[in-house]
């Protein structure tokens, strides 16, 4: 086993339930590696929904909150209002973000509160059997849409800067050098960062999405896909724009803005002092 991941891991949760060849253990894997890198073991905790990319914090021995389907962000925000102090990371997939979690996703960007979200999008609902999700791609057969996905999927990182997240990135599993920067660069932003994470699931979208089962194929095919993005660069149709996608750090993160807001509300009801009251006549 990994020696980083071994000193990480919860050993007795072992063996994991990813299918073999998942791209959930790339991620996992990444994002330890960040941690480690920061040294914030014990400042870090970790929130998740529900869906097999929600149980990646699970196998880690942090802090972990494993929460109900789409309710990760609520949960996450509830925590950081809580508890300042801590970084919070939050893993969550295209199902759970942006289907039955998609409000708290809208609101949790447009407050910019300082949160590290990791979605992995492996375009299907993998755990209970490979239904259609929001970010299917046209065409794809799966057990919803027998026929072919006729619905525009939802580009999550898009939707992300558009509702006003302030780090926004996108990689594929077939990037995992740039991933793990991308999720150290996330946990230092101040304000809500959006790492959309495209994953191979060969059990589901292997044959709905990909038309083959082998995950050495499908990640090869991610990387032949992909173009890494620079600000001003066309990206192809059909390609997956990879990179660093949007960085604002002009933007007030929530809290503070919050706080802010408090003391001016408590110094406006404050009683005047006597001396303030003949200064001011």
């Amino acid at each position: 086993m990994n020696r980083l991941m071994e000193r990480y891991l919860r050993l007795d949760a072992l063996p994991t339930l990813f299918c073999p060849g998942c791209g959930n253990g790339i991620v996992q894997q990444a994002f330890v590696t960040a941690v480690d890198k920061l040294g914030i073991r014990d400042d870090i905790a970790c929130v998740s929904g529900i869906g097999c990319s929600s149980w990646v914090p699970c196998y880690l021995d942090l802090d972990v909150m494993h929460t109900t389907h789409g309710r990760a962000l609520a949960f996450a925000q509830g925590l950081k209002l809580a508890r300042p102090d801590k970084k919070i990371a939050v893993f969550t997939g295209d199902g759970d973000c942006l289907a039955i979690g998609g409000n708290h996703f809208l609101h949790a960007c447009k407050r910019n509160i300082d949160l590290a979200v990791i979605m992995i999008n492996n375009h299907i609902y993998g755990m209970t059997g490979g239904q259609k999700s929001p970010a299917t791609p046209q065409g794809a057969a799966t057990k919803t849409s027998p026929w072919g996905a006729y619905d525009e999927p939802i580009e999550g990182a898009d939707l992300a800067i558009c509702m006003g997240a302030t780090y926004v990135a996108r990689w594929t599993t077939a990037h995992p050098v740039q991933l793990e920067k991308s999720i150290e660069a996330a946990i230092k932003h101040k304000g809500f960062s959006f790492i959309e994470v495209i994953a191979q699931c060969p059990t589901q979208s292997g044959k709905s999405v990909y038309g083959d089962k082998d995950p050495a194929f499908i990640m090869k095919k991610l990387k032949e896909n992909s173009v890494i993005y620079k600000e001003g660069d066309h990206v192809p149709a059909g390609k997956i724009k990879c990179g660093v996608l949007h960085h604002d750090n002009d933007k007030t993160e929530y809290i503070e803005r919050m706080e802010t807001q408090l003391r001016l509300y408590a110094e406006s009801k404050a009683p005047k002092t006597s001396g303030e009251g003949e200064q001011a006549k």
